[in-house]
């Protein structure tokens, strides 16, 4: 069974950092695209960072230049540094690992920025 697990969620307050690390258990050769998510209450569930198998990065609108999404292959992890946060950016972060036939999906955790 794939596993995919968030962590680095908290409180912090507007301007500060977070980074968000997800660990998965999908075989590294089958990932095809790794991504973060998030959704705030009454939200849909929006991209905030996806990064294709040949390092291709991109950005939802609202993040661009304030978040950067990386990927470590030899720990099979994908990370999310957050800068410069703002009330906005509170929401559930998901971590999303995509292969050929599937999409995994993580827990979430839940990141709050405070004004």
């Amino acid at each position: 069974q794939v596993q995919m697990m968030e962590s680095g969620g908290g409180l912090v307050q507007a301007g500060g950092s977070l980074r968000l690390s997800c660990a998965t258990s999908i075989v590294i050769s089958k990932i095809k695209g790794m991504g973060w998510y998030r959704q705030a209450p009454g939200n849909e569930r929006e991209l905030v960072a996806h990064v294709s198998n040949g390092g291709n990065a991109n950005y939802g609108a609202s993040v661009k230049g304030r978040f950067t999404i990386s990927r470590d292959h030899a720990k099979n992890m994908v990370y999310l540094q957050m800068n410069s946060l703002k009330p906005e950016d509170t929401a559930v972060y998901y971590c999303k690992g995509s292969t050929l036939y599937n999409d995994y999906w993580g827990q979430g955790t839940q990141v709050t920025v405070s004004s």
